[in-house]
């Protein structure tokens, strides 16, 4: 097994974090060489991937993808919109303070605004949650760090939740292993009802972080 892999995190870029296109270009750079390390290496661990969360153009790139969303307009439990944020407080100084707060081991996630939102097509409703804005940006930072990671180790076969796939893309899969003369005659589709409701959150972050590195989830 090889030893930890460690990224310099340039904390000295907060002078230009006002050039988001500068910090896309570095979250980019830093994204392609974690993923060719995740590739090259099944085996190998990840010792700061916290420092790059907290990286200044990782959190400028996490609000702008915040910002561009069509959920900038809600709020969560604080009662603050990105709009609200960029107008009242600035995307500097929230930065910073997000920043500060990942640093220093304060920063604490605060409660999910929980609203009932009707299924499209059914008389169901699902529950949809809404956090902070201040979540939501970490939560951008921590998928720009962990998703060229875990990309590494899906297989070609796997469409869900995945960047530049959908499920149209899944579907013209089944429609080409479907062809003559390729011979599969059947498609079977599943679901398990309420998935995100009921997994067990502590078994998934156990294999997320502590499980074997043959599982194909142990990074760190």
């Amino acid at each position: 097994m090889s030893g930890d892999a460690w990224v310099n995190t340039d904390a000295g870029f907060w002078g230009g974090l006002d050039e988001v296109g500068s910090a896309r270009d570095r979250v980019l750079k830093i994204q392609a060489k974690l993923h060719l390390w995740a590739k090259s290496d099944p085996d190998r661990r990840f010792g700061d991937l916290f420092n790059l969360v907290a990286d200044p153009a990782f959190l400028m790139e996490a609000w702008a993808r915040v910002r561009g969303n069509k959920g900038a307009r809600s709020a969560g439990v604080d009662g603050q919109t990105a709009y609200y944020v960029e107008s009242e407080r600035g995307t500097v100084a929230f930065l910073g303070e997000v920043r500060a707060a990942l640093r220093s081991g304060t920063f604490t996630p605060l409660p999910v605004k929980e609203r009932m939102i009707p299924k499209p097509g059914t008389r169901t409703r699902r529950r949809l949650g809404i956090p902070t804005v201040t979540d939501r940006v970490v939560q951008a930072s921590l998928k720009l760090v962990l998703e060229p990671i875990f990309e590494a180790d899906f297989q070609p076969c796997s469409y869900g939740f995945r960047p530049y796939r959908r499920a149209h893309d899944a579907v013209a899969e089944v429609r080409h292993f479907t062809s003559n003369p390729r011979n599969y005659e059947w498609v079977v589709e599943g679901d398990i009802t309420a998935c995100f409701d009921e997994i067990s959150h502590p078994a998934l972050m156990d294999r997320c972080g502590n499980g074997s590195a043959t599982s194909g989830c142990s990074r760190w």
